[in-house]
């Protein structure tokens, strides 16, 4: 209800927090599922055996209860701690497939990287928190992954 407090006994209201940080890394689009006839078909260029690379922004949104005594959906230091944990470290100038055990068997598109990263978020928030995980690839490439 419009005007109401927080304090008043109505319901709390929702926010969202977005943090952004971003990363370089490289990787091959490449399926093991796939001949490599098949697979230069539908990766192209993006099938080089040396790889390729980008600089990754990702965004992370939370959606939560903003909290009466703290007036936060989330501590924003918390929210980088788990970013560094989850990003930074384990993609951070990494090649994909070969330094992520998970892209072993996963193609690394930009798709399966929101999904990796969403699956690694989600462990370390408190439930129902993460909203989230929209990577930009390129300028042009933005792509959206909500848990679903």
């Amino acid at each position: 209800m419009a005007g109401s407090s927080v304090t008043d006994g109505a319901a709390q209201r929702i926010g969202y927090i977005t943090r952004i940080q971003s990363f370089s890394a490289c990787h091959r689009l490449h399926s093991i599922h796939l001949s490599d006839e098949e697979n230069k078909r539908v990766y192209g260029k993006c099938n080089n055996p040396n790889g390729h690379g980008h600089n990754y922004k990702v965004e992370v949104t939370v959606r939560g209860k903003i909290d009466a005594h703290t007036g936060m959906v989330m501590n924003l230091m918390d929210l980088k701690a788990h970013i560094e944990e989850v990003i930074m470290i384990p993609l951070d100038h990494k090649h994909l497939d070969k330094d992520v055990p998970y892209f072993a068997k996963v193609v690394s598109t930009t798709e399966n990287l929101a999904v990796y990263i969403w699956d690694q978020m989600v462990e370390l928030l408190p439930p129902s928190l993460l909203y989230e995980i929209r990577i930009h690839e390129t300028d042009k490439n933005i792509i959206i992954y909500r848990g679903e």
